[in-house]
């Protein structure tokens, strides 16, 4: 094996959710992926590039954004190293202008889909999208017509962001799990769809109720109690943070 695809597959192994592709897939897939750098706040691709290839990001931290009904650019999942998700069948009439973005220098494989769906399914890749078709049917249009379809909170919205993103970003901590990226109270309201102020307002609610420790800039989350939380076992006043009062 030359020099570059060892490091390629020193790169793919251990990558979250490529995990379970076998020694010989990982083998075949590092002979040819294509690794590109990119600087932080590049483009990686766009909704343009999207159907034709696979994208691994090997290293650093990604963001997929979009734009909104006002037309801003707003975050809407941060990536992990391993497979960037695809986006979402476009709907005609409704254009979110998807994109792949660096938050830090980011090393990214690429490789065509036809060619990493028939190393990892071993089917052709006509196939595996028209089961994929047929199995998931058009839960986009569902969540598009229906996005509050769930009836949560800003603070349930808030604790499903924070336990993905302690999933995605988490470190063991003796007080819960460390996330290894800023949770900048911009992004996160990028990602919960509220104001800044709102989910600074239950960030602070979620200290006072020890499901959160922030120290240093970094955040620590206490993945137990928010998922007590979300379970329903949680007091009302978490629910309503505390607002100030016009003088």
């Amino acid at each position: 094996m030359r020099t570059a695809e060892l490091s390629q597959l020193r790169s793919l192994r251990g990558l979250k959710n490529i995990s379970w592709l076998t020694k010989r897939q990982l083998d075949k897939l590092a002979a040819v992926v294509t690794v590109t750098t990119f600087d932080k706040r590049a483009i990686i691709f766009d909704e343009s590039k999207t159907s034709e290839a696979a994208y691994i990001l090997l290293s650093g931290v990604a963001r997929i954004t979009c734009r909104n009904r006002k037309g801003l650019r707003t975050m809407v999942i941060m990536v992990a190293p391993g497979m960037i998700p695809g986006f979402p069948i476009a709907v005609t009439g409704v254009n979110y202008n998807f994109r792949c973005e660096a938050v830090t220098k980011c090393q990214v494989g690429t490789v065509e889909l036809n060619t990493f769906i028939e190393i990892s399914l071993g089917i052709a890749s006509a196939d595996f999208k028209r089961m994929a078709a047929n199995y998931l049917g058009r839960w986009d249009l569902v969540h598009l017509r229906c996005s509050n379809f769930m009836s949560c909170t800003l603070a349930e919205r808030l604790a499903i962001a924070l336990l993905e993103l302690s999933e995605n970003f988490g470190i063991p901590d003796r007080r819960g799990v460390r996330l290894t990226v800023p949770a900048r109270h911009k992004d996160l309201a990028d990602l919960v769809g509220a104001s800044r102020p709102r989910v600074t307002e239950h960030l602070i609610a979620f200290e006072l109720g020890h499901m959160i420790v922030r120290n240093d800039g970094r955040m620590v989350v206490r993945r137990e109690r928010l998922e007590t939380f979300l379970a329903g076992a949680r007091p009302a006043r978490l629910l309503r943070p505390r607002v100030k009062k016009a003088a």
